[in-house]
């Protein structure tokens, strides 16, 4: 039975796949003539980074669900919530179907670090509501599952609806 990762099924896994495989058949053939010497280590490198693609976009995505969250939780506003509501579920979909293309990039997230991201962007909009930096919390305190849920709110803390 093939136990090879598919294309189709999970994209980084493929890349990392492909990559590794590639390094093989450089290390195998190592006398290659010159004339039709394939440049191994950098067709795998690209392979790779594409994999890395798709994880920057996932994270990229889950910052900004993160930061509209934090928004929605700690902000007295009531004008722009609309916008980060849908801002939020545009971002969750972009994300989900990421990982449904590439289910190996979910081990691969680092939560507290787009959590970091997310908080200055958060706070930077937030100063206009007048709203101190250390109101949001240090830490993520959203779980990726919550995250990814389009049915998951945080409370407003202001009670704002």
């Amino acid at each position: 039975m093939d136990n090879r990762i598919g294309y189709d099924t999970d994209f980084l896994a493929w890349t990392e796949e492909q990559a590794r495989l590639l390094r093989d058949a450089a290390r195998e053939r190592p006398n290659t003539p010159p004339n039709t010497q394939i440049d191994w280590e950098n067709v795998a490198e690209e392979i790779e980074s594409m994999g890395r693609s798709e994880l920057r976009a996932v994270e990229s995505a889950l910052v900004r669900v993160i930061e509209h969250l934090l928004k929605l939780e700690y902000s007295p506003a009531t004008a722009p919530r609309g916008d980060w509501k849908l801002s939020v579920v545009e971002h969750r979909d972009r994300v989900a179907r990421d990982l449904s293309a590439s289910p190996s990039l979910r081990g691969k997230i680092d939560l507290s670090g787009i959590h970091r991201t997310a908080r200055k962007m958060a706070a930077l909009g937030l100063e206009r509501d007048d709203l101190p930096n250390d109101a949001l919390p240090a830490e993520c305190t959203y779980t990726l599952e919550h995250i990814l849920d389009d049915e998951w709110w945080p409370v407003n803390r202001h009670r704002v609806e």
